[in-house]
């Protein structure tokens, strides 16, 4: 309900500003005005916390372990730099929201080598034009919820080291138990975020790729182990 019924009221706004791509820093904008209503409006109140700044300028490869619908919320919450996530087809399904989300993000079918073909060349355009990329690495939520945190996918590192742009991780610390996949679970309060220093991918080649998708895995582990202590 909260999703929806200001995407409703911001509909004409949103659609003007989703009908042509250079326009998207504009709705950017307005989608993280959406985002602090529905995060706020749920009764949820964001706290942010950065080991380094982003730079403003700079196109990076945002990261962050995935547990939660407002994960979208609170990424948008978070991230100033305007950036365009990279997802599962199946939330294009999701009633007023997947029609936003099919005209403005990167939809990826991970059965298709086709669509990862188009993932890179729609990033690598989005790039160009200065916008950064987002991607939950773990490919979507675990339905056993006793994992932390699940294995990474290897597409955000492979179009990192592809573009040579750095990769900025954030951990969400709150997210599970305040709005789980879980019905009738959760609960008002904090969520906590984590903005990690970047991890540069200057120089490196995709034989580079493994090892960066598990430094990136353990940069965000170690931070919701450390939480548990």
């Amino acid at each position: 309900m909260m999703m929806g019924i200001p995407i409703i009221i911001l509909f004409p706004i949103l659609l003007i500003l989703t009908s042509r791509e250079q326009w998207y820093p504009q709705f950017f904008v307005v989608a993280r005005f959406w985002a602090k209503i529905v995060l706020f409006g749920s009764g949820f109140v964001p706290r942010l916390k950065k080991e380094a700044k982003v730079d403003a300028h700079k196109s990076y490869m945002f990261v962050a372990n995935h547990t939660s619908m407002a994960d979208i919320m609170l990424m948008l919450y978070c991230v100033k730099n305007p950036f365009v996530f990279v997802g599962k087809k199946e939330l294009a399904k999701i009633p007023i929201f997947g029609f936003f989300y099919k005209r403005t993000c990167i939809l990826v079918d991970r059965n298709s080598q086709k669509s990862r073909k188009e993932v890179f060349d729609r990033a690598q355009a989005r790039l160009h034009d200065g916008t950064s990329i987002c991607i939950f690495p773990e490919g979507g939520v675990p339905e056993d919820e006793s994992i932390m945190l699940d294995d990474f996918k290897d597409g955000a590192f492979r179009l990192a080291i592809d573009h040579q742009i750095p990769i900025v991780p954030l951990t969400f610390l709150d997210n599970k138990k305040r709005f789980s996949y879980t019905f009738f679970s959760g609960s008002p309060g904090k969520m906590r975020a984590f903005v990690h220093k970047e991890i540069s991918t200057e120089g490196l080649t995709q034989e580079h790729k493994k090892g960066l998708n598990i430094n990136t895995h353990k940069v965000i582990l170690d931070k919701l182990q450390s939480d548990q202590l």
